[in-house]
C-alpha cells in the first residue's frame, strides 16, 4: 500500500533513542527524508548513522526545542539539505514524577518546557513553509497520562497542552491542508523505561490494566505516526489516538 510519503521530508524530535528513533525510521521506510532532532549530540548521531547505514535518506541535527533560535535553525537547515518540510512529529519529552508536595519549581518547568513549549516553537516554525506549499502534517506526541496519573501533575498537564494545541491548530490550518493530530501512547517498552528499577511492577499493572495483555513497542507507535502522516488520513485532523492496548482509565 503506498502511504504517499515517499520524498517528503520528515523532522522528528527527540529521535536519538526510543518512540522517535522507531519513527523515524519507520518514516524512513516509506521513503521520507528523515531530520533526526535531539539535544543529545552521540545518540543523534548514532541514531542517524544507523539510518544512512541502511540506505536510508537521513540527516542528524542537534537542537534544542526550548530555544527559538535552535528551533529556527534547525527549520532552515532541513530547508537547506532537502528542499522543503511537509511533516513534523513533535515526540520530545520526558517526566520528573514526584507526588505535587516534592514537585519542585524547576520539576515543573523543564518538563513542560520541552514537551509543550517544544512543540510550540517546533509548530511555528514550520507552519510558514507548509502554508506556502499548502500541504503539512503534524502528529504531536501526547500520552494516556493526559488523563491524570499521581505522581505525574507536570507531565500530564503538559501532555493534556499537546490536546489543545494539536485541536487549536487544526481548526486554525485546515484550509491550508494542514492536518494536526496527536497520539497518546499507553505503556511502551523503551530503553528509559525499562531501566527503571520498578520496572517488571510497573509492566506487571500496565499489562493487567489494558484488554491487549502485552506491552507496547515503540514500532506501535511508530506505524501509528506514519498512518497519521500519510496519504491515507488526508481527512483526519485534530483527532487524538490512544494507542494504549485499550486501556484508558
Amino acid at each position: 500500500m503506498d502511504l504517499g510519503l515517499n520524498g517528503k521530508v520528515a523532522i522528528v524530535t527527540g529521535s536519538a533513542r526510543g518512540l522517535g528513533a522507531a519513527t523515524a525510521r519507520r518514516l524512513a521506510e516509506e521513503g521520507a527524508k528523515v531530520i533526526v532532532a535531539d539535544i543529545d549530540r552521540d545518540g543523534t548521531a548514532a541514531s542517524t548513522e544507523s539510518l544512512r547505514a541502511d540506505g536510508y535518506q537521513a540527516i542528524g541535527i542537534v537542537s534544542d526545542i526550548t530555544k527559538s533560535a535552535d528551533v529556527e535553525r534547525l527549520v532552515a537547515d532541513t530547508v537547506a539539505a532537502f528542499g522543503g518540510i511537509h511533516v513534523l512529529v513533535n515526540n520530545a519529552g520526558f517526566p520528573r514524577d514526584k507526588l505535587l508536595t516534592k514537585l519542585t519549581e524547576d520539576d515543573w518547568d523543564k518538563v513542560v518546557e520541552v514537551i509543550l513549549k517544544g512543540s510550540f516553537l517546533t509548530c511555528k516554525a514550520v507552519m510558514p513553509y507548509m502554508i506556502e506549499q499548502r500541504f503539512g502534517r503534524i502528529v504531536n506526541i501526547s500520552s494516556r497520562a493526559y488523563l491524570g496519573n499521581p505522581g505525574q501533575a507536570n507531565y500530564a498537564a503538559a501532555k493534556a497542552g499537546i490536546l489543545g494545541l494539536t485541536r487549536a491548530l487544526a481548526i486554525e490550518e485546515g484550509r491550508y491542508d494542514i492536518t494536526v493530530n496527536a497520539i497518546a501512547p499507553g505503556f511502551i517498552e523503551t530503553e528509559a523505561v525499562m531501566a527503571l528499577g520498578h520496572y517488571e511492577q510497573i509492566k506487571e499493572r500496565a499489562i493487567a490494566a489494558q484488554p491487549l495483555r502485552r506491552v507496547g513497542r515503540p514500532e506501535d507507535i511508530a506505524d501509528a505516526v506514519v498512518f497519521l502522516a500519510s496519504a491515507r488520513a488526508s481527512f483526519i485532523t485534530g483527532e487524538t489516538l490512544h494507542v494504549t492496548g485499550g486501556r484508558y482509565g
